[in-house]
C-alpha cells in the first residue's frame, strides 16, 4: 500500500491543523493506521492509532484531549485533527499502516509509511 500524507503547515500556538493520509489499495479496511512524529534530533514517536477492528483508538498521553484520529474506509483515508497546538508539537508527521500484530505504539510494528508532512507551531 502507498500512503500520501498532507495538511501540514505553520500555525500559531493554540491553533488547529488537520492532517490527512490517503492510501492506495483495495484492502484499506484491514489495515490498522497510525500517526507518528519526529522532531529534529529526536526519535520517531507514536502519536495516535486506529485499529482495524472495533474502531479502537490509541493516543500518546501528550495529545489526549487535543488530537483526534479518524478513518474513512470508503475513501481510504485517515485523518488527524490537531487542536490546541503547542510548540512542542512541532515535528514531521508520518502516517503508517500495519497488518502485523503487536503494540500500536512501536514504529517497528508498522509495515508501510508515508513521506511525512511538516507541522510547525510558533509560540
Amino acid at each position: 500500500v502507498q500512503l500520501q500524507a498532507s495538511g501540514g503547515g505553520l500555525v500559531q500556538a493554540g491553533g488547529s491543523l488537520r492532517l490527512s493520509c490517503a492510501a492506495s489499495g483495495r484492502t484499506f479496511s484491514t489495515y490498522a493506521m497510525g500517526w507518528f512524529r519526529q522532531a529534529p534530533g529526536k526519535e520517531r514517536e507514536f502519536v495516535a492509532a486506529f485499529s482495524w477492528s472495533g474502531g479502537n483508538t490509541y493516543y500518546t498521553d501528550s495529545v489526549k484531549g487535543r488530537f483526534t484520529i479518524s478513518r474513512d474506509d470508503a475513501k481510504n483515508t485517515v485523518a488527524l485533527q490537531m487542536n490546541s497546538l503547542k510548540p512542542e508539537d512541532t515535528a514531521v508527521y508520518y502516517c503508517a499502516a500495519r497488518v502485523r500484530s503487536g503494540s500500536f505504539y512501536s514504529p517497528r510494528n508498522y509495515d508501510y509509511w508515508g513521506q511525512g508532512t511538516l507541522v510547525t507551531v510558533s509560540s
